[in-house]
């Protein structure tokens, strides 16, 4: 599985509004502007995650995107499918975008494919938005403590 451009920006500005979310609103120049993201490409896929009800929007002064549910309820699986499709490695494993194969049964290949799926979706699944704001967290912790040593 390789994610697309779209889906790691979209990544990264989620992580972006989920380490803001308690202040609300953020412009998406001042996403843009931080995380170094082109702000049309950025426009369109604050607009795909709008539409599949994980940002909301809101126009005005005081307008700009912010998470329609808590960090805490957005997988990283989640955003990866609207952006990406399926996180199968093949369409004979896949759930969501399935295609048949003639040698599927008995298929060692498939099986261990499989195995690729489960594991993927298991750790994307599990993940939320939450997650990785902590992470983010420590890890400036540790950069600031590394830094700090002489």
């Amino acid at each position: 599985m390789k994610l697309s451009k779209k889906t790691d920006y979209a990544l990264r500005a989620l992580l972006y509004l989920s380490l803001r979310h308690e202040r609300g609103s953020v412009q998406i120049k001042e996403i843009s502007a931080e995380e170094k993201l082109p702000t049309k490409f950025l426009e369109s896929i604050l607009l795909s995650l709008r539409k599949a009800g994980i940002l909301h929007s809101k126009l005005g002064l005081n307008g700009g995107y912010s998470l329609a549910r808590p960090p805490e309820q957005i997988t990283l699986g989640e955003v990866i499918r609207v952006l990406d499709g399926t996180l199968a490695p093949m369409s004979c494993v896949s759930r969501v975008e399935y295609e048949s194969c003639p040698e599927e049964i008995g298929c060692a290949v498939r099986s261990v494919m499989q195995d690729v799926r489960n594991a993927i979706a298991r750790v994307l699944d599990e993940t939320t938005l939450a997650d990785l704001s902590k992470r983010v967290v420590l890890l400036r912790k540790s950069q600031v403590r590394g830094a700090g040593v002489s």
